[in-house]
């Protein structure tokens, strides 16, 4: 008899289980599963080669190009034009013989033919201000590209070159072989850009108070392109947004400026005590040796004195760099100039800032302290900053970054008040700025194909420094912030982009120059997907761990998304696919809710739902073994009677089992549950998460559960948890913290909240005054 009644409740599961296979199928032709959320990305990601590994490493025939210059440069301050003579000394290290170079000219996105104008969408707009009014309909334009006067190899012959707009094409006497060194010179001029009316990533600021210019020198020269494994050579245009892929290299730079000037830039000074006076040099020294507080080694008073002297001799600033991609400088006779040490590993690296007397008093207060605070937050994430200084300049407008240099605006009024607005802006974009440095200076991405991998990871790590600096600096933030206002990082502030109109958003994995909504695409979006990895799906010793291997591994190479993909995942043993296919390579927003909640009692009774199944299969109630039966409240099977029930009393086959099977000492740690709740989440948004309930109970208590996103892996629409509790649950709220970017809060809590409209509050509030 026993063998039967088992036998009986078998083909019972079956019946069970054959009725939640059919709903599944059910769902599945509805469209409702979508088992694409968590396939792997074996068909988006390149095939793992000698050169790339599937682990995200650099494999064992990874290689990259070398480009060393030695460039002589001549600043005409009267005429704004910059002349340089450099020679370029290119090292082929890949397996590939080359048949020509591609240097890289992005100055002639400024040239009278250039193309960039007739690319935009610039329809009539209703109102203009006069500066922008003045250059787009009564001037002819600024003529600001390269006036490329020679082209000769390293015997002074003349070499062809073909130039196509932002790209020239050098031809070599023969191809150049696997391992072989190619010398050449060029010789150039341009006239540099007005930055504040023309705008621009480079070029001076006119001070028509005292007739000075302030000057921010950057793609200022002839550049080699990258050649790699991935794209061959790097040679697609430079339209005026996506930024720059750039081999290293060694530089040598002598600059010639008024010898009035102050310059700084990428390098080493390799002439200070020619450059600088005896009391500049003792200032210096000092800079070396304060770890707290700058230094000034140009002061406000210096400044203003030199402003009226306009002298006509020169003075030549000689730099050297090791192992960057790129150069840049800012010089001015108008800059203030203070430094401080910053400890970073094992190494003292000097913390710059250089300013005219318009970013004081804000600026001789923050910058430098700015600098030197991002150091310590870079370099605890991915690795010791491996440069002797790091320097902020400031420029009206600007935020843009070099190795080791880089200009931010944030300026008082003139009578040096400025608001909380502008002193957090000041910070937070010296913070950004710094931050490249590490991203893409040092894991040099290419940011012409993929705006994110910078913009994105350094945003991310921004955020990171500004939590730190708001504790490091408690002085800087205003009464009313416990913390640093971040900008970007948390998931809440990227909903109203993902919950907006997607015929204007774009995937992350899109080439920056094609992206709609720029900003949020390639620096809100990422920052914050990885945000939620670092504090909701992967926690923060997994997260750092893998990010700061990622970091490691591609310091001073070139990756690609799959290298960064694919090490987040080795490093930590996350399986992340799910997360990148969905916020990388869609535009899908989250949307996670409560469908319903149902409380049910156990009882010693068959509910109607054993009931129609035994009847289907034409068997007898007698037939079944002892079962513990689950009863909806509200059903026709539910008794009042039922609410105070004892478990094991209402239920005594339960208690007959427990008995028979538990000793007294694991009866004595058992549960008894008196409520049990079938919980059923909905997930109307199409992005995976992880789903982040709290419980509240009817004591006052609170349980935080976060489900994994594999939940979803066989539902994507919707899925259920049965909650048995001692306590009876009055609440539950999905993502109380907002740690998941949902779009759409109305279906995150049961009971529903109802809000009242702002009609219904103002009356409210007229009632109770």
């Amino acid at each position: 008899m026993k063998t039967l009644k088992y036998a009986v409740l078998s083909i019972l599961f079956v019946s069970f289980t054959g009725f939640a296979q059919e709903a599944e199928k059910e769902e599945r032709e509805l469209g409702h599963t979508n088992t694409n959320k968590f396939k792997q990305l074996y068909d988006e990601f390149s095939t793992p080669n000698m050169y790339r590994t599937a682990s995200g490493a650099p494999g064992p025939a990874y290689y990259q190009q070398q480009a060393d210059y030695k460039m002589d440069l001549e600043l005409d301050d009267k005429n704004s034009k910059l002349s340089g003579y450099e020679t370029i000394t290119y090292t082929n290290n890949s397996p590939d013989t080359l048949e020509y170079l591609w240097v890289q000219l992005d100055q002639n996105m400024r040239a009278k033919d250039s193309k960039t104008p007739l690319i935009q969408n610039d329809g009539l707009q209703p109102a203009m201000q006069p500066g922008g009014f003045a250059n787009n309909y009564l001037s002819d334009g600024f003529d600001g590209g390269f006036n490329i006067e020679a082209v000769k190899d390293a015997n002074g012959k003349s070499l062809p070159h073909m130039i196509n707009r932002t790209m020239m094409r050098v031809e070599m006497p023969k191809p150049l072989a696997s391992g072989e060194k190619f010398s050449f010179s060029i010789k150039w001029w341009y006239n540099i850009n007005d930055h504040v009316n023309g705008r621009g990533r480079s070029g001076y600021e006119f001070f028509p108070e005292d007739g000075n210019k302030a000057y921010v020198i950057a793609q200022f020269y002839p550049r080699m392109a990258v050649y790699s494994d991935v794209e061959g050579w790097q040679n697609s245009q430079f339209w005026g947004r996506d930024e720059f892929a750039l081999p290293f290299g060694n530089f040598e730079v002598n600059i010639t400026v008024p010898a009035d000037h102050i310059l700084d830039g990428t390098g080493k000074l390799m002439n200070r005590k020619e450059v600088f006076s005896k009391e500049m040099m003792k200032r210096y020294n000092q800079a070396k040796k304060s770890y707290d507080e700058p230094v000034i080694i140009v002061n406000q008073a210096e400044a203003e004195e030199a402003e009226t002297g306009f002298s006509d001799k020169k003075k030549t600033w000689k730099l050297y760099a090791e192992n960057v991609r790129d150069f840049g400088f800012a010089t001015s006779r108008k800059f203030i100039w203070d430094m401080m040490a910053v400890k970073v590993g094992n190494q003292d690296v000097m913390a710059v800032s250089m300013y005219p007397k318009e970013g004081n008093p804000l600026w001789e207060l923050w910058s430098t302290k700015a600098v030197a605070s991002t150091l310590k937050s870079y370099s605890r994430m991915t690795f010791d900053y491996p440069y002797h200084k790091a320097i902020s300049v400031h420029a009206k407008n600007q935020g843009m970054e070099y190795p080791m240099i880089c200009w931010n605006y944030g300026r008082p009024d003139k009578e040096g008040n400025y608001s909380d607005r502008t002193k957090y802006g000041m910070i937070s974009v010296i913070i950004h700025e710094v931050g490249h440095n590490y991203f893409p200076m040092i894991v040099n991405s290419d940011e012409r194909q993929w705006t994110w991998m910078d913009e994105g990871l350094n945003t991310f790590v921004q955020y990171v420094a500004e939590q730190d600096f708001g504790e490091w600096y408690p002085a800087a933030l205003s009464p009313a912030d416990k913390k640093y206002p971040s900008r970007r990082g948390p998931a809440s502030k990227i909903v109203p982009y993902m919950g907006g109109d997607q015929d204007y958003i774009a995937p992350i994995m899109t080439k920056g120059l094609n992206t709609y909504q720029f900003g949020n695409n390639a620096y809100g979006k990422p920052a914050t997907g990885l945000n939620i990895l670092r504090e909701t799906i992967m926690g923060r010793e997994l997260f750092d761990y893998a990010f700061k291997t990622y970091s490691q591994r591609w310091m001073f190479k070139h990756p690609t998304p799959e290298d960064f993909f694919r090490t987040m995942e080795d490093a930590s043993a996350v399986d992340l696919d799910w997360f990148w296919r969905g916020w990388f390579y869609t535009t899908d927003y989250t949307d996670i809710g409560l469908k319903e909640v149902k409380k049910y009692y156990v009882s010693n009774e068959p509910n109607q739902y054993v009931k129609d199944i035994v009847q289907q299969r034409g068997m007898q109630m007698s037939d079944l073994p002892p079962l513990v039966y689950m009863v909806e409240e509200g059903s026709e099977d539910f008794k009042e009677s039922m609410r105070n029930a004892n478990l094991m009393e209402s239920v005594p086959t339960l208690k007959e089992y427990i008995m028979d099977n538990f000793s007294e000492e694991e009866r004595s740690t058992m549960k008894e549950p008196k409520y049990f709740y079938k919980v059923t989440f909905e997930k109307p948004g199409g992005l995976v998460m992880p789903i982040i309930a709290e419980y509240e109970y009817a004591d006052g208590s609170k349980e935080r559960v976060t489900y994994p996103a594999q939940i979803w892996r066989l539902n994507d629409n919707e899925v259920s948890k049965t909650i048995a509790s001692e306590k009876e649950l009055v609440s539950i709220k999905v993502d109380p913290d907002l740690e998941t970017a949902d779009i759409d809060l109305s279906n995150n809590a049961w009971p529903k909240e109802i809000k009242q409209s702002k009609f219904d509050q103002f009356k409210n509030e007229v009632k109770n005054r």
